[in-house]
């Protein structure tokens, strides 16, 4: 199904999903005790980089060419699958969450095809690593989704999302709380933010979403910085639907809970980075494989309780 609606809702979120970046650098650096660069900094940096002429490495193909726009085209398709402003997503239909797993999972791959054909040692540690992690947060996406599949009855996300209301949180609290605690992991995870990856960080040893873009410039630069706050924005607009309930709310009201429930999860992410250091390495995997212990704990008390 196709809501004309939600999709013009879902495009704006698109459209100011650069300020969630800029929400959580402000939030870093108030604790820092500095200014810290405007919560605008993102698209001012993508407007710079489309003024400026790509560069290739000779021992690139058609592949790193290609892959930012499938990365962004990817990116944007799964934010049409994802529920928005506690309305239903802007294309929904039964089975669409594997779609959406899929479309991420086409961006993620053509990201790390990328970096291995540079030719570069780095950009393949870090390709490594991004394999590794994703692998191990996917399955607390899914045990989460299949927590409320079992509550709610419904395949589709955007019926699923419906469905969920406060009172699904007073019969379930324990449930949904571990959900939310595991799905918040995932997203930390899924856009290398801290304590997973530093994406300020320019040591080529520890990055691991920096590093396989290290040969992009320019225009092609400017899409996987632009799909990766779409990312974000993302798993923040399924974090909040989680959390959140605005279903009974009218429509200005809906808009502006959800803008401010946004903010909020940026600004926890700022919290995070802020008060937690990044992880070493040896650690990063024991780190998410608890975000899917987390979300198997959430499944067996809801299974056990029906």
């Amino acid at each position: 199904m196709i809501s004309p609606s939600s999709i013009l809702i879902c495009l704006v979120m698109i459209v100011l999903s650069p300020l969630l970046p800029g929400i959580i650098n402000k939030t870093k650096a108030f604790f820092g005790g500095r200014q810290g660069p405007p919560v605008l900094q993102l698209y001012l940096d993508i407007a710079k980089l489309l003024r400026k002429t790509s560069v290739y490495s000779q021992t690139t193909t058609v592949v790193t060419r290609i892959a930012p726009f499938v990365i962004l085209f990817s990116t944007l398709a799964a934010a049409l699958l994802v529920p928005v402003a506690f309305r239903g997503a802007g294309v929904s239909f039964t089975g669409d969450i594997i779609l959406l797993a899929y479309l991420l999972g086409i961006g993620r791959f053509f990201m790390v095809l990328a970096a291995l054909d540079t030719g570069s040692a780095f950009e393949g540690m870090g390709a490594a690593r991004e394999v590794l992690y994703s692998a191990l947060a996917e399955p607390a996406l899914f045990c989460g989704l299949l927590v409320l599949i079992s509550e709610t009855s419904q395949t589709s996300l955007s019926a699923i999302y419906e469905k969920l209301t406060a009172e699904c949180w007073w019969q379930n609290p324990m449930t949904f709380l571990l959900i939310a605690v595991s799905w918040m992991i995932v997203l930390l995870v899924e856009n290398a933010r801290i304590p997973i990856d530093d994406p300020n960080t320019h040591l080529e040893l520890t990055m691991i979403h920096e590093v396989m873009i290290l040969d992009y410039s320019s225009k092609d630069l400017a899409l996987i910085e632009f799909a990766g706050a779409v990312k974000l924005a993302v798993f923040s607009s399924l974090l909040v639907g989680l959390v959140f309930s605005g279903n009974e709310l009218s429509l200005p009201l809906q808009l502006l809970a959800f803008a401010a429930a946004m903010a909020l999860v940026a600004i926890v992410v700022g919290v995070v980075e802020s008060t937690i250091a990044r992880f070493r390495l040896l650690h990063v995997p024991k780190f998410i494989v608890g975000s899917g212990a987390l979300a198997i704990i959430a499944l067996i008390l809801k299974l056990s309780g029906n």
